[in-house]
């Protein structure tokens, strides 16, 4: 009898302890941390300090939300830059968002544009920076184009053509649409040298948000032409969003980000991620990330 009731007593110990140590596991369980959101940084070609960059675009987006970045950088550092993801179909399974950041303007191959573009057209957002307004651009591209046109698919994904870009001077950033929740709040400031890239056609489903005025000095040509000619204002918008394909794929741009001192900027950044979470539809209206994404 008494070794009986011995072992009923080492029993209810050792049942005791087993729920004692399992309660932290159990409570772990019952809160899941949220996920992060999955974006793919596409970055290199021509022109640019990629690897800088990148890691300042991945560190500075980490840093603000609960996302974990991705990065494909070319070490082709021409305007031929391929990306070896491209060439899959499936290229953009399993990420969010695309950051477009390449240079590649003398890239032509239909097959392999079209690749990337098929993803967007199917839903998975973009954010496109700087050179990749000039990237995947071929006939006559400094006219015009139609979005049905041979050569129109990456514009129309775009929203907006862009064919040249000013001297590097800086940029007065100056809010368009002040109600947006990627520009709320959002105040003026002037960019260090950077490159003011032109509009040649805006597409429909594009909304400006910002507008860069830049003091263009006269080029040898026209100083040839007229000695005392004086800096001319020149402006563009610098950012927009925009819908894309027959599911209205939200797109953001910014033509902003040639240097580092650029995209090291707190502002720049701030604005970069603003667009990224709005495109995922992770900004709340007053410009805020969603209570899953905040850090």
């Amino acid at each position: 009898m008494i070794q009986s009731i011995l072992n009923f007593r080492n029993a209810a110990i050792v049942w005791s302890a087993c729920i004692l140590f399992a309660t932290p596991s159990f409570a772990q369980e019952a809160t899941p941390q949220p996920m992060p959101l999955k974006v793919l940084l596409v970055a290199g070609g021509c022109c640019h300090d990629y690897v800088t960059q990148t890691k300042l675009l991945k560190d500075g987006i980490e840093a603000r939300i609960n996302a974990v970045v991705t990065v494909e950088l070319s070490e082709d550092t021409t305007t031929k830059a391929t990306f070896d993801i491209y060439n899959s179909d499936d290229w953009a399974d399993g990420y969010d968002v695309v950051i477009h950041d390449e240079c590649s303007a003398n890239v032509t191959e239909k097959p392999y544009v079209d690749r990337i573009l098929a993803a967007h057209r199917a839903g998975t957002p973009a954010v496109n920076l700087h050179c990749a307004m000039h990237s995947y651009r071929w006939g006559n591209f400094k006219a015009p184009v139609e979005p049905d046109a041979d050569n129109g698919g990456w514009y129309e994904m775009i929203g907006v053509q862009s064919t040249s870009h000013g001297p590097k001077v800086p940029i007065d950033v100056i809010r368009t649409d002040a109600d947006h929740p990627i520009t709320k709040g959002f105040g003026p400031w002037k960019t260090g040298n950077e490159e003011l890239y032109n509009n040649l056609r805006v597409y429909a489903g594009t909304s400006a948000l910002v507008t860069g005025k830049q003091m263009t000095p006269p080029n040898k040509r026209e100083l040839k032409k007229n000695p005392d000619a004086k800096p001319v204002e020149k402006s563009a918008v610098i950012a927009w969003t925009s819908e894309y394909g027959p599911k209205k794929t939200k797109v953001f741009s910014t033509s902003l980000g040639h240097q580092n001192e650029t995209v090291s900027d707190d502002r720049y950044m701030d604005f970069v991620v603003r667009g990224l979470l709005w495109s995922t539809g992770n900004l709340t209206s007053d410009g805020k990330p969603a209570k899953s994404l905040a850090k």
